[in-house]
């Protein structure tokens, strides 16, 4: 058994490893053909060709379960033609065994896909958006062209809504503005200052100008007369501490787009956005399909499992290959579709996220059970409807 599934594994790889390498290049030549208007004064080919290297963690993490598939039909395709499956079948091996097999063959790809969700894709995205920022003089994720914004309750139960022109991975920040509202939505304070850190869940301000309001600016301003003492005033700070919920991981957060962060970052800046009222359904969403990524590998290779039924005595193993890759496409397109729109149509985020995975393993499963058992049934059919006979 350990040997039939070790040459399982090398033909698997094999195919799916040429697969995926095929499709990197092609994805990663169109997207160089589409960035070439960039190049110019101070962006050159090099730093496309940098760009686009950093890029290909995240075509890989989207291209696996297609690749898997693929690579996985052909090589079952190659066995079942050479009569090596017949062979595994005699030998004792049922369908469901095989699959068992193939499940196991899955899980180094699982655990790849995981280092690319939680390590090497987030880091990659996160050189990619300072290499564009610097380079290019925009970033990409959650950045506006006024910077990145930030909403919080302070202690005093009011709301703090903070702005941040440019973010670094060690958690320094740059042109930061502070708004600051009473309980009542009254503005109290605006400071700005040029550069500030995140130190012990505190945010330190340098050289702050901050202009106070007084509490009796809207009776003065809705008062005809000209107020006794001024309603503000400007101050100007070496540093001020602000204590703060956002941290470092929070900051990276709002660079990356949600599919492209790990599951425990994302995870905590739900709980940040949930606590300040803010939307989560997209980073909601995100979580879940993060969470069902490894089960669309393991129906991916239960979708490839039953071209190790084929009868290759009767020819057309090129057009049942075919379908089998179709199929397998047309899931993982369904997919990405039934995900973006039970978000639009606000479905309940594990419905988009696993509901397509079990209907497409079921339906597998059944023409897995369907095929091993189809002498079974070509007699039942046959001896329950009399006039089958007759068309056979």
């Amino acid at each position: 058994m350990r040997t039939t599934r070790r040459y399982l594994a090398k033909e698997i790889y094999r195919s799916s490893s040429v697969v995926l390498i095929a499709l990197l290049g092609l994805f990663t030549f169109f997207a160089l053909i589409e960035e070439l208007d960039k190049v110019g004064r101070g962006f050159t080919l090099i730093n496309l060709f940098y760009m686009q290297a950093l890029a290909l963690p995240t075509y890989l993490y989207d291209l696996l379960p297609i690749g898997v598939l693929i690579g996985s039909v052909l090589a079952l395709a190659s066995l079942a033609q050479r009569n090596e499956l017949v062979i595994l079948r005699v030998s004792g091996i049922s369908g469901f065994k095989l699959l068992g097999m193939l499940w196991m063959v899955t899980i180094p790809w699982v655990v790849g896909a995981f280092l690319l969700s939680e390590v090497i894709t987030p880091a990659a995205e996160l050189k990619a958006s300072d290499v564009s920022l610097r380079l290019l003089g925009r970033a990409e994720g959650g950045r506006m062209v006024s910077g990145y914004w930030f909403k919080e309750t302070d202690a005093q139960g009011g709301t703090r809504i903070i702005n941040i022109s440019q973010l670094s991975a060690d958690g320094t920040v740059s042109d930061i503005t502070l708004y600051e509202f009473r309980a009542g939505q009254e503005l109290a304070s605006m400071s700005q200052a040029p550069k500030g850190r995140f130190s012990g869940g505190s945010l330190y301000l340098n050289e702050v100008t901050q202009t106070v309001i007084d509490e009796s600016s809207i009776n003065a301003l809705g008062d005809a007369r000209t107020p006794e003492k001024p309603v503000t005033r400007i101050e100007h700070v070496p540093e001020r501490m602000l204590e703060t919920s956002l941290t470092p991981e929070r900051l990276i957060a709002r660079v990356l787009t949600p599919e492209r962060m790990s599951i425990l970052n994302l995870a905590d800046y739900i709980r940040y956005l949930a606590d300040n009222n803010l939307q989560t359904e997209r980073q909601v969403v995100a979580l879940w399909r993060k969470i069902a990524y490894p089960f669309t590998l393991f129906v991916m290779m239960t979708i490839a499992a039953p071209v190790a039924f084929m009868q290759t005595r009767r020819g057309g193993v090129g057009s049942k290959v075919f379908i089998g890759i179709l199929l397998g496409v047309g899931f993982f397109m369904a997919n990405q579709l039934a995900l973006n729109v039970g978000m639009l149509s606000r479905w309940a985020p594990w419905v988009t996220a696993l509901v397509p995975n079990l209907g497409a393993l079921a339906m597998a499963l059944s023409a897995l059970l369907l095929m091993e058992n189809q002498h079974r049934v070509r007699r039942f059919i046959q001896t329950r409807v009399p006039w089958s006979k007759t068309l056979a």
